[in-house]
């Protein structure tokens, strides 16, 4: 496996061709896609001829160092879902996004932050990142309670996209939160 990144429990790598059935199983789960699309399912050939090649020029796009990771359990090797650290389509390399989607069975067992932590110690040690941000909806306590964790600081609302209007709580709209490189140093 070629490594990205690891933790003490989890090895993140950069996505493969033949993986379009581990993101095509993540994305059919309705628990998952719950605050995404309503819980309907990502359709199949969306993931392997639209996704799955967007991921991969991503890598091409920014060296390999930015994109969409696979994580995998350490023990076991277990593929629990993705996390991301990626800069806008067009926007400056220093301003990433992070984000994550990880399968029921991986919940509650911390590693979304652990994930996310290793993460943020990349993209400001190694990555020459300024800052990084991420989106959730308002009511997604999950996601947010894991970005209070990380430290990152509420900094706006975001109106819901057209695309989500059908999710449950939409009408709450969304939340931005940021963390910059000086504030991830006084951790």
């Amino acid at each position: 496996m070629d490594t990205y990144l690891e933790t003490e429990r989890l090895a993140l790598r950069r996505f493969i061709t033949d993986d379009a059935d581990l993101l095509i199983e993540l994305d059919s789960d309705p628990a998952v896609m719950r605050y995404l699309t309503g819980g309907n399912p990502t359709a199949p050939e969306v993931i392997r001829e639209r996704h799955l090649p967007n991921i991969l020029n991503g890598y091409e796009k920014w060296g390999g160092d930015l994109g969409l990771f696979a994580a995998h359990e350490k023990d076991g090797n277990a593929f629990i879902g993705w996390f991301i650290l990626r800069p806008e389509p067009e926007g400056p390399l220093d301003e990433v996004e992070l984000g994550y989607r990880l399968r029921q069975a991986a919940w509650g067992k911390g590693y979304a932050t652990e994930g996310s932590r290793a993460l943020l110690g990349k993209a400001f040690t190694e990555l020459g990142v300024r800052m990084v941000w991420a989106e959730t909806m308002s009511v997604n306590h999950g996601s947010r309670n894991i970005m209070k964790k990380l430290e990152m600081t509420l900094a706006d609302t975001i109106p819901t996209p057209s695309d989500m209007e059908m999710v449950e709580g939409s009408e709450h709209g969304g939340v931005r939160y940021e963390i910059t490189e000086e504030q991830w140093e006084q951790q």
